[in-house]
C-alpha cells in the first residue's frame, strides 16, 4: 500500500498542484477513519504516512488502566509500561498497528475516502485558484455543450457559460477559444460552479479597461453604462485631464480601439458620449442624430418628457425601442418621447393666403383673384414681364387678361 499512496501523493502534487502535506493529512485521517469503522466506532488510531517513501505506520491510542474492561480501548499498565516505561494509570499510550490490520475491506474502503478527499481538495483549489479574479476577463476553449450550458476549459478547471449570460445569436462550437467576465463562483453541493458571463454590462467595460490606456491608469473614467446585448452599448466618459479627449481615448486613432472590442462583441454599436452631470445636456449627447425638443424636466418623479421632430421620433425610438431604453438607463432618468406637433397647412388654406396677397391690388376681383393663384400668380411680383397672350394661355378671356395687367400696372406704379 505504501507505493500506492506514494504514487497519488507524487500525481497530486505533480499534475493537481495539491501539496504533499495536504495530502498526507487527508490520507492518514481516511485510512484512520476505514480502520475504525473496521474496528470499533470508538477505537482512537493514528495514523502517519513518510512524505519520502509512503510508508504507512498506524497506531491504536489506548488508555492506561489497572483493570482492563474493553481490550480495544484500553490497557493494562504492565503491558503500557513495556511500551512506555513512564506511563501511569490514565495516561494514553500508542501501540502500534499492523497495517495489514486493516485489512481488504477496511484498504477499499480508504481508497474510496482517499478519492473523495482527492476530489475535495481539488474543489477547494479551484475556489482558490479563481476566486481573486472574479470580475476579470479570461480566456479559455469550448468543450461540450451540456443542458443547453456551454462548458468551457480554462486549463485548471472548467467553468459555464449558461443560456442567460451568452449574447443573442451568438454561437460557440466545441475547440473554439473565447473571452468572458467571470462573472461569479455558486457554491454547490458538486463544488464551485465558475460561472461566465459575455452578456453582463461589465464584460464590455472591462474590455475598455485592457483596451484604453488612459481608463486603466485613471486619465478616463467611464461615468455611466447601458448595454443591450448584441445590439448596442452606450457609455458616457469624463477626463480628469483637459488636455484628453474622453471620447477620442476611447474610439483610438481611426477608431482602432473601438473597432477592436467591436469585433469582440460580435458587431454590437457602441456610442461613446461625452459625460454630462446635466441631465438635460447628457440627454441631448445620448440622442444624437435627434434632437430633443420642449423639454420638461420633473425630478421628483426622475422623469423627462421631450418631443422630437417626426423624422427623428424613429431615431431616438430606435429599433424594438432599444435606443430609448439604453439612453433612460444611462440617464437613471425615465423618458416620456413625443412627436413634435406641427401646425397643417392644407391646400384651400394656402390658397386663401396666396389671395390675401393679390388683394394689395386695387380693384381685383377676388373670384379672379383666385383663379389667378390656381394656375401660378400667387404674388403681384410673379406678373412682371408676363403679356395678355400668357394669361390667356392660361385659361383667361381676352377681356379679364386687359382688365388684370392694367390693375397689376397701377399696382406697380402706385408702389414705385
Amino acid at each position: 500500500m505504501s507505493h500506492e499512496i506514494l504514487s497519488v501523493l507524487e500525481y497530486m502534487e505533480k499534475e493537481k498542484g495539491i501539496s504533499r502535506p495536504d495530502m498526507i493529512e487527508a490520507i492518514s485521517t481516511a485510512i484512520a477513519s476505514s480502520a475504525q469503522k473496521g474496528a470499533s466506532t470508538e477505537q482512537d488510531i493514528k495514523v502517519e504516512i513518510d512524505p519520502k517513501t509512503g510508508a504507512l505506520k498506524a497506531w491504536n491510542l489506548l488508555k492506561v488502566v489497572d483493570s482492563v474492561g474493553d481490550a480495544t480501548l484500553e490497557l493494562h499498565l504492565e503491558k503500557a509500561r513495556q511500551i512506555n516505561p513512564s506511563a501511569q494509570v490514565g495516561d494514553i499510550v500508542e501501540k502500534e498497528l499492523d497495517p495489514a490490520y486493516l485489512g481488504r475491506i477496511a484498504a477499499q474502503t480508504a481508497r474510496q475516502a482517499i478519492m473523495q478527499r482527492i476530489r475535495q481538495f481539488e474543489k477547494d483549489r479551484i475556489y482558490d485558484d479563481y476566486k481573486d479574479t472574479v470580475g476579470d476577463i479570461i480566456t479559455g476553449t469550448v468543450r461540450r455543450r451540456e443542458r443547453g450550458d456551454l462548458m468551457v476549459d480554462l486549463g485548471k478547471a472548467e467553468a459555464i457559460l449558461p443560456p442567460r449570460e451568452r449574447v443573442p445569436g451568438e454561437d460557440y462550437a466545441p475547440g473554439e477559444s473565447i473571452r468572458c467576465l467571470l462573472l461569479k463562483i455558486e457554491q454547490t453541493s458538486r463544488g464551485p460552479d465558475i460561472i461566465l458571463s459575455r452578456s453582463n454590462i461589465n464584460f464590455v467595460r472591462r474590455l475598455f479597461e485592457l483596451e484604453v490606456t488612459e481608463i486603466a491608469d485613471g486619465t478616463v473614467t467611464i461615468e455611466a453604462m447601458a448595454r443591450e446585448p448584441g445590439y448596442r452599448t452606450k457609455m458616457a466618459v469624463s477626463s480628469s485631464d483637459p488636455k484628453v479627449d474622453p471620447v477620442g481615448a476611447c474610439v483610438g486613432a481611426r477608431g482602432a480601439r473601438v473597432k477592436t472590442i467591436v469585433r469582440e462583441l460580435g458587431g454590437e454599436k457602441i456610442d461613446i458620449i461625452r459625460h454630462y452631470t446635466d441631465p438635460l445636456q447628457l440627454l441631448e449627447e445620448a440622442l444624437k442624430p435627434a434632437v430633443p425638443k420642449n423639454i420638461n424636466l420633473n425630478e421628483g418623479e426622475r422623469r423627462i418628457h421631450f418631443q422630437v421632430a417626426e423624422d427623428d421620433l424613429s431615431i431616438a425610438i430606435g429599433r424594438r425601442g432599444f435606443n430609448a431604453k439604453l439612453t433612460s438607463r444611462l440617464l437613471g432618468w425615465k423618458l416620456d418621447i413625443g412627436k413634435e406637433e406641427k401646425e397643417a397647412v392644407g391646400f384651400d388654406e394656402k390658397v386663401a393666403k396666396a389671395v390675401q396677397g393679390l388683394n394689395a391690388i386695387d380693384g381685383l376681383d377676388p373670384e379672379l383673384a383666385s383663379r389667378l393663384v390656381t394656375i401660378g400668380f400667387a404674388s403681384p411680383e410673379v406678373f412682371e414681364g408676363v403679356t395678355d397672350g400668357d394669361l390667356i394661355d392660361a385659361g383667361l378671356s381676352p377681356e379679364d387678361a386687359a382688365d388684370v395687367l392694367s390693375k397689376v400696372e397701377a399696382y406697380f406704379q402706385k408702389n414705385a
